[in-house]
C-alpha cells in the first residue's frame, strides 16, 4: 500500500471533524499503519508557555503514532476563535495558500502510511481576502473525506458541499455520518437520503457519543474503501 493522504472537511464548523479524524487515525493505528495528522490552520488557540496551542491539534497529536513537532503539525495558529481570515488579520498575521501548502508539503515528507489533513471550518472558509481553504487539497492533489454533522438541515449542507468539492475538481473519497442530535426526528430516513445524495462511499456512521474516545469512534469505521 502506498502512502494515503486525505483532506478532512465538514458540512459546517461544528460537524465533528476533529472527533471523526481522531477515530479514523485510531482505526488506522489498529491496522498497524504509521499515522500522521496535520491541522494547517487553527483559530481559538491558548497560550501555553508563551506559544499558541490549539486543543483540536493537540487531540490529533495524541492519537497519531508518528513524530511531528507542534509547529510542523499546526504551522498557522491564531488566538481569536473566528474564521481564519478574520483571526489572522486581527493578529497581523498574513498567510497565502502557496505558503500554507509549502508548510504542508514539508510535513508530508515525513514517513507515514496514513495521513489526515484537517481543514478549518467548512469547505468554503476563507484563508485570506482572495483564497479559500478549499484550494489546499487541490494544490496538494489529495482527495477529500467529508464529515456530515447529522442534524436537521444536514441534507442540504451535505449535498451542496459534495457538489462544491466535485465541481472544484477534487476527488471525494468518502464521507462519514456523525450524529450530533441523539433525538433527531427521522434519523434513519435522513441517513438513507444521505447515501443517495452523496456520490461517494460511506466510511462509517458514528452514533451520538457524548465523551467519545478514539477507540470507541474507530469501531464504527470501515477503511477498506480508502486503503
Amino acid at each position: 500500500m502506498g502512502k494515503k493522504i486525505f483532506f478532512i472537511t465538514g458540512t459546517d464548523t461544528d460537524a465533528g471533524k476533529t472527533f471523526v479524524t481522531r477515530g479514523l487515525l485510531r482505526a488506522a493505528n489498529q491496522r498497524g499503519l504509521k499515522t500522521q495528522a496535520l491541522k494547517p490552520v487553527s483559530a481559538g488557540c491558548q497560550r501555553v508557555d508563551g506559544a499558541l496551542r490549539n486543543d483540536d491539534a493537540l487531540d490529533l497529536m495524541a492519537v497519531m503514532n508518528t513524530e511531528l513537532s507542534y509547529e510542523q503539525m499546526n504551522p498557522v495558529a491564531a488566538a481569536l476563535p473566528a474564521s481564519p481570515h478574520i483571526a489572522l488579520v486581527r493578529e497581523e498575521k498574513r498567510i497565502t495558500m502557496e505558503r500554507l501548502a509549502g508548510f504542508c508539503r514539508g510535513a508530508l515528507m515525513k514517513p507515514a502510511d496514513f495521513v489526515l489533513v484537517e481543514g478549518a471550518g467548512g469547505w468554503r472558509v476563507p484563508l485570506n481576502d482572495r483564497e479559500m481553504m478549499s484550494e489546499l487539497p487541490k494544490i496538494l492533489n489529495i482527495p477529500v473525506i467529508l464529515v456530515v454533522g447529522v442534524r436537521l438541515g444536514c441534507l442540504n449542507h451535505a449535498r451542496l458541499t459534495a457538489e462544491a468539492i466535485i465541481n472544484d475538481g477534487v476527488k471525494l473519497a468518502g464521507w462519514v455520518a456523525n450524529c450530533l442530535n441523539p433525538e433527531m426526528i427521522a434519523y434513519d430516513e435522513n441517513i438513507q437520503t444521505l447515501h443517495s445524495l452523496i456520490p461517494a462511499p460511506c466510511l462509517g456512521e458514528v452514533p451520538f457519543l457524548a465523551d467519545g474516545l478514539p477507540e470507541q469512534i474507530a469501531s464504527y469505521f470501515d477503511l477498506s474503501t480508502v486503503l
